[in-house]
């Protein structure tokens, strides 16, 4: 069950007091207390977990303070949409707004490699507007042989320079508990600089004392992405796990699933699933082209294959696209086949801004529609 208050609801306040103290009468209910930022208010939600059979929602209703209540009978019970007017699981984080309407391109590598590299690189994304940016410290790779990452060690000009140029959030890639502390020490030491979006890469879509570690702190959202063997089920269901240890500021990302019949790409792309994603859940929704399509390989009509997949996913209502990118591709420690060059990137963004307003077309379109279909009953 989820009760949700009028706006301006103190969550301190003797409204919600007053709630705790009815659902006290209850053992076997517990009561959790969150902020939703939706897209034009910020909203006070009550979770009660448990069996809650016995709660009377008329009761609870006419309470101070309710706005409404709703039964739960999804499975997603924090990240889940239970019902269209539920308002979206948005977030603001240093000074960025992400939620199901917000749309934001993270450029970057997977795995830093070079100072030299990385500020060539910020330094481009600075005359183009961007302020949001992938850089992978820890990177976990097929072979045991093959680079994976300078770890905690480049932490600290990482930050220097993503500060210098005006980086908001830096989606970074964690591989287990011990690299959260890291993060968080590296930056204190620098001064906070930027922000770092946590990141939970396909391979431990799955670990659950990991989902564990990064719902249990609130200082940074997480970047979920889909296991690339995992059903769409699993996937809501690892970031309902992130929710329930009570961190709901996730972003879920689709980066294609792993199946031959994806070949010549990576990975067979998935990005039909952001509508279904937002029809089941109120997280916004990430895409990663590069790493479904595995490759910048040009397609008959001049365009990128990288560039047709991000238009899949974007066209489709996407809020979050992460692009690999390097200065020097041929150089790079890792995934540099797919990584766009610093004088593709005008391009790029162009290309993604032609989808991204084909999409609120598409939008607009719909919503007149929906309002007609409305005034006619």
């Amino acid at each position: 069950m989820i009760i949700i208050m009028k706006p301006d609801i103190d969550p301190a306040g003797d409204e919600i007091k007053g709630i705790l103290n009815f659902v006290a009468q209850f053992p076997e209910v517990k009561a959790s207390i969150s902020g939703i930022r939706g897209t034009s208010r910020v909203v006070t939600e009550v979770y009660l977990i448990g069996s809650t059979h016995d709660v009377p929602q008329e009761n609870i209703e006419k309470m101070a303070g309710v706005e409404r209540v709703v039964r739960v009978s999804s499975k997603y019970r924090q990240i889940g949409r239970h019902g269209r007017d539920m308002e979206h699981l948005g977030f603001e984080y240093n000074g960025i707004n992400f939620d199901q309407d917000a749309f934001h391109i993270f450029l970057g590598p997977c795995a830093v490699d070079t100072p030299e590299n990385i500020g060539t690189m910020l330094r481009h994304f600075q005359q183009l507007g961007i302020n949001t940016v992938r850089m992978g410290a820890y990177k976990p790779r097929t072979s045991p042989y093959d680079f994976q990452g300078h770890g905690k060690g480049c932490l600290p000009w990482v930050f220097e320079l993503c500060g210098k140029y005006g980086i908001k959030v830096v989606s970074m890639e964690v591989l287990k508990e011990i690299h959260i502390e890291e993060i968080d020490n590296a930056l204190k030491e620098a001064g906070n600089p930027t922000g770092v979006m946590l990141q939970i890469g396909t391979r431990n879509a799955q670990n659950f004392e990991l989902l564990k570690a990064v719902g249990s702190q609130s200082t940074y959202p997480v970047l979920y992405k889909r296991g690339m063997g995992l059903s769409l089920e699993e996937a809501l269901n690892a970031c309902e796990y992130i929710a329930s240890e009570g961190n709901r500021n996730i972003i879920i990302c689709l980066r294609g699933v792993k199946t031959r019949l994806g070949d010549p790409h990576r990975n067979l792309t998935d990005f039909i699933h952001v509508p279904v994603v937002k029809r089941l859940s109120r997280l916004p929704v990430c895409i990663d082209p590069t790493h479904s399509v595995g490759i910048k390989d040009v397609a008959m009509d001049g365009i990128f294959e990288i560039c047709h997949a991000a238009a899949q996913g974007i066209i489709a209502g996407a809020n979050m696209l992460l692009i690999e990118a390097h200065p020097k591709p041929e150089m790079a420690l890792c995934d540099g086949a797919q990584a766009m060059r610093m004088d593709e990137l005008e391009y790029l963004i162009e290309d993604i801004n032609i989808a991204r307003n084909a999409y609120l077309q598409r939008k607009e379109i719909a919503q007149r529609q929906l309002f007609k279909k409305w005034k006619g009953h």
